[in-house]
């Protein structure tokens, strides 16, 4: 029986070729390059001469801007936003992502400006309120309303749509 050659360890050029072709295939922030990085010291250890030092080399690649937190932060709650998630959803995802407060303002300016849109995205895409054949019974509703709270959406939002008569979408304030 024939098993997989071990992978050598990393030194410092291989470990910038993952960085490299990392941020080349996926978007990505800083804090999960890093994290990447660190599994595959620890999956293949190290057999460069100095000790590793993967927080530099992400400082590196940001500085070269192949990383830019802002512009993930503003292009993941984009995405987020067209899939009908709420400012909250949005945030949280954001925070797991290790993206910093100062990196997050535009992305949460401009998901909390859209959140009337990103309702309406939400409940055509799920078929609540507006969207769905008949008004539901009290206990469908409780269900309508905690599936818009686990979304990102307020209570508020929430009990619009989920109160909206079928083909007769809620109007903004």
């Amino acid at each position: 029986m024939t098993g997989k050659r071990p992978r050598p360890p990393l030194d410092g050029d291989s470990l910038r070729e993952l960085a490299l072709r990392y941020v080349g295939r996926f978007a990505t922030s800083r804090a999960k390059l890093l994290a990447y990085l660190n599994r595959k010291l620890q999956e293949r250890g190290w057999g460069g001469e100095d000790p590793p030092q993967p927080d530099l080399l992400v400082d590196r690649l940001a500085e070269l801007r192949y990383v830019d937190d802002r512009s993930f932060a503003v292009m993941k709650s984009a995405s987020l936003a067209r899939r009908g998630y709420g400012s909250r959803r949005v945030a949280e995802t954001l925070r797991a992502d290790g993206i910093a407060e100062t990196d997050r303002e535009e992305a949460d300016a401009h998901t909390q400006s859209e959140a009337w849109t990103t309702a309406d995205r939400f409940a055509r895409r799920k078929r609540l309120g507006p969207y769905a054949q008949t008004r539901p019974d009290p206990k469908l509703r409780e269900k309508w309303i905690a599936a818009f709270l686990r979304a990102g959406h307020s209570y508020d939002i929430a009990r619009r749509w989920t109160d909206a008569a079928p083909g007769e979408p809620p109007e903004p304030d």
